[in-house]
């Protein structure tokens, strides 16, 4: 029998039998053998019971997991073990590609929510059911903004991921798209809105700015950056899908375009992959978005039934009139992250991002008492992420954290940023525990004392 105690059936007991507490119901049991409490350890969450029971079936020998505190694109979060329950049903895990789509409704539907969900927490009014991840996101999105506005130059923030600058330019080198930097302001890590000005010439097509950036730093000047562009240019946003459970969305901003990396909502690190490409739009501009679309129709019997719709994808039309290349989509990444997003609920996601957001202020407060480190050395607002300047060049301190105490403590940015050689990338989520930040925190003391 199985029974899972709640207060209406005590209560309906107790009724039943003629008691209001449940101290009557033992009334007659001499208090002299009664026990007033129990010497529990106060609760623990799922992920740490299951950290825990690692730790004793393995020994003391045995550490659950290296603190890792890398970002930079792939995050580690607690996955609820109902969503690889959910996502590892034969319908949902299988190989097969629906050329056939409208016979699987199931799959449709939970692809139809993903687009609701992301609809809601981006701001905007269309989505589609995936791209292969953030990086190619941006090089789709920078094609539809060339079809939007007919121009072929476009800015990107000089503070960006080199591996997604890097896809952006092979995206954009063959189908004649040029790209200039916008440098960002020292000690800020927000666009030079000056410098952006200038460059805001009759030839530029648009802007991407991401919120929060590379550097976690939230853009302040988000608000402001379509009225600057003016309607003409078209304003793409990269997003971060947790961070917007707490802050506007970037379609309240005016935003054209909006993608992200959604690997925080369920996917693994995984070596880096599979990942989810978020991509959403305007509905002016959707005839002109890459991917797919799940949509809801009525059948012939009028009952309400799943489509795919405005399939702009070379594998449904012709080459030349197709809006995208890819010829596959992300459709098990995207209905995992629609099953994390329903397990977690509107509140849940908030309170993840709330929690995140102050593991990370706390720490940068932790890491900026120690002697010789600045944390964080750029910005003031982050989510998540924060850069740290180190006492010595960053590689170095980083090498030693993890020979001396078997920490991953962050990513050295002075190859791809030469002013930052003596700053790195640091990154927490709610995995981190009491003791993995003590072990980041003496790893790095000992930089001071040595």
């Amino acid at each position: 029998m199985h029974y899972i105690p709640n207060a209406n059936l005590v209560r309906e007991m107790l009724e039943s039998m003629g008691f209001e507490e449940v101290e009557e119901l033992f009334s007659d049991i001499p208090e002299k053998v009664l026990v007033d409490s129990l010497n529990l350890p106060e609760g623990l969450s799922e992920y740490e019971v299951e950290r825990e029971a690692l730790r004793r079936l393995s020994g003391d020998s045995f550490s659950p997991s290296t603190p890792i505190f890398l970002g930079a694109g792939i995050y580690h979060h607690y996955v609820p073990p109902v969503v690889d329950f959910v996502t590892s049903r034969a319908e949902f895990l299988t190989s097969y590609t629906p050329y056939q789509p409208e016979i699987s409704q199931g799959s449709l539907q939970a692809m139809f929510e993903y687009q609701s969900m992301m609809a809601s927490l981006t701001g905007m009014e269309v989505v589609n059911s995936s791209m292969y991840d953030g990086s190619t996101a941006l090089g789709e999105a920078l094609l539809m903004a060339k079809r939007i506005t007919g121009r072929a130059l476009f800015l990107l923030p000089e503070a960006l991921f080199w591996e997604k600058r890097s896809v952006a330019e092979n995206y954009a080198r063959w189908q004649g798209i040029e790209l200039k930097g916008v440098p960002y302001l020292e000690g800020e890590g927000t666009l030079d809105l000056d410098a952006l000005q200038e460059m805001l010439t009759e030839d530029v097509g648009g802007l991407y700015v991401e919120s929060p950036n590379f550097f976690g730093v939230f853009e302040e000047s988000l608000p402001e950056l379509k009225e600057i562009l003016g309607e003409r240019r078209v304003l793409i946003v990269g997003a971060d899908p947790l961070s917007l459970a707490i802050q506007e969305p970037p379609g309240s901003f005016g935003a054209d375009i909006v993608i992200g990396e959604g690997q925080r909502l369920g996917l693994p690190p995984n070596y880096g992959g599979p990942l989810l490409g978020v991509f959403a739009t305007r509905k002016r501009h959707v005839r002109k978005m890459p991917g797919r679309l799940i949509g809801v129709t009525v059948d012939s019997r009028g009952e309400r039934a799943f489509t795919m719709t405005l399939q702009t994808r070379e594998q449904h039309i012709r080459r030349a009139r197709a809006t995208s290349n890819i010829c596959s989509n992300e459709a098990l990444a995207a209905i995992t992250a629609a099953a994390y997003m329903a397990a977690l609920g509107s509140r849940g996601l908030k309170e993840l991002a709330l929690q995140v957001a102050s593991r990370a202020r706390w720490l940068a407060e932790r890491i900026d008492a120690l002697p010789g480190f600045t944390a964080p050395k750029i910005g003031r607002y982050f989510f998540g992420e924060f850069t740290v300047g180190a006492p010595a060049d960053a590689r170095g301190v980083l090498r030693r954290a993890w020979e001396r105490d078997g920490v991953v403590a962050g990513l050295p940015l002075g190859d791809h940023f030469p002013p930052l050689k003596d700053t790195f990338l640091i990154s927490t989520t709610e995995v981190h525990t009491e003791e993995d930040y003590r072990r980041l925190l003496k790893a790095l003391e000992r930089e001071v004392v040595e």
